[in-house]
Parts: C-alpha cells; sequence; structure tokens
C-alpha cells in the first residue's frame, strides 16, 4: 500500500487566503476556483455556521456564483447526487504523471491536506481570528477503487460527468479516482471506516505544521516518516537536509511545489497504526 499527502483547497497561490478554522473546530476546505466547473460555491453545502457561497465572499472574496473546482468531492451532502454517485478525485498533467510513475492505484489511500487559519465571526461577517497563523492540516481521505482516464470513462457512469475534470479535455493524462466503498488494510481486513470522507473537526492530529512554527511548511510528523535506515523516501523529500530528527518526532521542511507527495508503506509499516488513529476523527 502507498500513502499519498496530497494538497488541495484554497492556498497563498490558489484563491489567496486559508481555508477556515470554525470556533467549534469545524472545519471547511474551500475548492480552489475554476472557470470551467459548471459547479458554483452557492451550490456547495457548507456547514452549521455558514454555507460555502458566504465562506468564499467573506473570506476568499469571490462573488458566490463563482465556479469552483470541487475537487476532491468526498461528502454526499456536499450537493445533490445522482444514483450510484460515490466520492471521486481527479489528477492530471504533471501531477499525475508523477502518481503515474509511482505506481499509485487501487487500493493506495489518499490523504488530503491544505492551508487552514482560524476565523471568528465579526459585526461584518466572518474574519480571521487575530493572531492566529496558517498551518498545515488533513482534512480528508480517499482509498482508490479505480483509476480511469477520462477518455476511458464509461458511458454507463452518468453519476460522476458533474465532476469538473470532465470539462477538461480527454487526455490519457486527464485522470479519475474511485473510492472504495469500505476502507480495506493490506491484510485484506477491513477496518469499519468509508473508504472516502473528511475530518470535520480539526485536532492537532490532524496538524501537519509543526508547533509555533512560522511557516505552515515546517512540518513535525511521528518518528517514523524519518527516511534513516528506510528503502525509499516521501517523494520531493530526498533531500536529507529537509529532515531533522528530534524527541518530539521528524521534521520535515515540506516541498513547497508538487500536489502529491507519495509514501511506499512496505519501507513504512508503522503507517498503518498511524493511519488508523487518524481516521478515529472521522
Amino acid at each position: 500500500m502507498k500513502i499519498i499527502l496530497s494538497r488541495k483547497g484554497f492556498d497563498s497561490g490558489s484563491g489567496g487566503v486559508p481555508s477556515p478554522i470554525f470556533p467549534d473546530g469545524m472545519m471547511m476546505s474551500l475548492p480552489i476556483p475554476d472557470r470551467l466547473s459548471g459547479i458554483a460555491y452557492k451550490d456547495v453545502a457548507g456547514n452549521r455556521w455558514l454555507s460555502m457561497g458566504e465562506a468564499i465572499s467573506q473570506l476568499g472574496k469571490f462573488p458566490e456564483t463563482h465556479r469552483a473546482h470541487l475537487d476532491p468531492d468526498l461528502a454526499a451532502k456536499s450537493l445533490p447526487r445522482k444514483k450510484d454517485w460515490r466520492p471521486i478525485f481527479g489528477q492530471v498533467d504533471a501531477a499525475e504523471g508523477h502518481l503515474r510513475r509511482q505506481g499509485v492505484g487501487s487500493g493506495d489511500i489518499f490523504l488530503f491536506f491544505g492551508l487552514f487559519r482560524e476565523v471568528e465571526k465579526a459585526s461584518s461577517g466572518w474574519q480571521y481570528l487575530r493572531g492566529s497563523k496558517p498551518i498545515h492540516s488533513l482534512f480528508g481521505w480517499l482509498q482508490i477503487a479505480d483509476r480511469i482516464p477520462v477518455s476511458a470513462w464509461p458511458t454507463s457512469g452518468l453519476w460522476a460527468l458533474y465532476h469538473p475534470h470532465f470539462a477538461r479535455q480527454p487526455s490519457p493524462s486527464n485522470v479519475i479516482y474511485t473510492s472504495t466503498e469500505r476502507l480495506t488494510l493490506p491484510s485484506g481486513k477491513l477496518t469499519g471506516f468509508a473508504g472516502a470522507g473528511t475530518f470535520s473537526q480539526f485536532s492537532p492530529t490532524l496538524c501537519l505544521t509543526a508547533p509555533h512554527s512560522e511557516r505552515p511548511g515546517r512540518w513535525l510528523l511521528p518518528k517514523w516518516f524519518h527516511p534513516d535506515g528506510r528503502g525509499s523516501v516521501l517523494t520531493y523529500h530526498g533531500n536529507r537536509v529537509r529532515w531533522e530528527l528530534s524527541d518530539g518526532g521528524a521534521f520535515l521542511s515540506s516541498a513547497s511545489r508538487g500536489q502529491e507527495f507519495v509514501l511506499d508503506c512496505d519501507h513504512y509499516p508503522e503507517a498503518m497504526e498511524w493511519l488508523k488513529g487518524l481516521l478515529s476523527y472521522a
């Protein structure tokens, strides 16, 4: 099995601001803008605090009618669904080429992370909490059932055609990943968790950014992530200068470029227990 740390949602480059963490810890990953998409922000369900359209207009400064790249699409409640819908994720071009070269496919698991920051309610609407800092946090997962190029998508699969990747050119590098119904470990044992979903509540366990760090990209990971003595390294992070062991874990200066960081769990068997611990926050 491989675990892919997959960067998604608003950040300083795409959208320009972090996604919100609300006062009760609820997270809302803001999809990046996409003029080709058939989905408007106002069409996407929010949470008990505010709608996706309200979040994007108050925090992201985009109109509610702006089009959204809802990808990954992990929650059934986000949109009205056609029969047979299941969670879905699309990738294309260089990032998809990296996944293909790493042999990512059926049974592997995406862990999606993005840039988040705490927010507070003000008289004029929602704003970022004064004194809070942006962090990288995990917000969802998807175990791959199938990897299918858009150009080979079955004509019977009408349930998926709303997805933004079907508005792109159907090239061999434009690929759709669908989720399993239930999450299964390499032993074939069902875990009791859904094949895809979101972590609705923030927890320090989901936070990748090191405590008190001034940079979201300075991560503190479990010690076993450190590549010394392993047969491979988290992709894009082969330079040992990026890594530093400490009593508290493994510090990593994460790559600012690249969307998909692949970890081969054959060389990191501890990842299975770590994964199950994360899913307890689903």
